[in-house]
């Protein structure tokens, strides 16, 4: 069994803490194997923040997808023909709505992504001390998949699949479903949102083409809005499965 406090050493015999937190002088053994510079350190922190600032990113894209839909039918009217102060109102609110939107996005996505790659680092790491040789990318990659261009359509993955198997029950597997879906939507969201960006930057001839960029920009904030939903399942269950596997403590004899 793991220290009920530390985390990062194996209880001491008949205790629930490691002799370290009891203040014993006999050095604590490490509680899953010996691997130089790596102990168990709780993801719980950390998952609960990225999994609310998550939240964050899903209703800023809520508000997105409400800004452009009120684009959409703003435009929408100019293009049918609908003139008069009123129907340009409606068009300048949308613009301002819209712009108040991407901001809230911005703020939202970035205090997310720092948040979620410190958890993403740790949990990395956790799986490295449940299972030492069950990963196919090093250690940096947990990073740096993320932003390297082209591997980073399909390292991260990888490297959530190869957690997600290192943190499952002793001499069990779990299902991916979780993780290629939700890997799924975001590589649609990121090409969505590249298709309603570069259709806004050429909508210059008029209100039709806006009403169309507004249409890519709902399906792509739809998009983004459903892999954040799914992203935080996938950190709750994956920092739920660390947590118990550390309580429960080494693999069981014969596994």
């Amino acid at each position: 069994m793991i220290c009920a406090r530390c985390h990062h050493f194996a209880a001491a015999p008949g205790a629930t803490l490691c002799h370290r937190c009891l203040g014993d002088s006999p050095e604590p053994a490490p509680a899953f194997g010996s691997t130089p510079g790596l102990w168990l350190r709780s993801p719980v922190g950390l998952g609960w923040a990225a999994a609310v600032l998550l939240g964050a990113v899903v209703a800023a894209d809520l508000f997105a997808l409400w800004a452009d839909f009120l684009q959409y039918d703003a435009t929408g009217a100019l293009a049918d023909g609908e003139t008069g102060a009123a129907a340009f109102r409606r068009a300048d609110r949308a613009d301002e709505l819209l712009s108040v939107a991407a901001g809230a996005q911005a703020v939202s996505l970035v205090a997310c992504v720092i948040v979620y790659l410190c958890w993403f680092q740790r949990v990395r790491a956790n799986a490295q001390v449940f299972n030492p040789l069950g990963h196919r990318k090093s250690p940096g990659w947990a990073i740096g998949g993320w932003f390297v261009p082209v591997v980073n359509l399909w390292y991260p993955r990888r490297i959530t699949l190869d957690i997600w198997d290192a943190s499952s029950p002793w001499g069990t597997s779990r299902s991916h479903t979780l993780v290629n879906t939700w890997w799924a939507l975001w590589l649609a969201s990121l090409f969505a949102d590249r298709a309603g960006t570069t259709g806004y930057a050429d909508d210059t001839e008029g209100a039709a083409q806006v009403r169309d960029g507004a249409l890519r920009m709902m399906l792509s904030d739809s998009l983004d809005m459903a892999a954040a939903v799914l992203a935080i399942a996938l950190v709750l269950r994956l920092t739920t499965m660390q947590h118990e596997k550390a309580m429960a403590g080494t693999a069981p004899a014969g596994l």
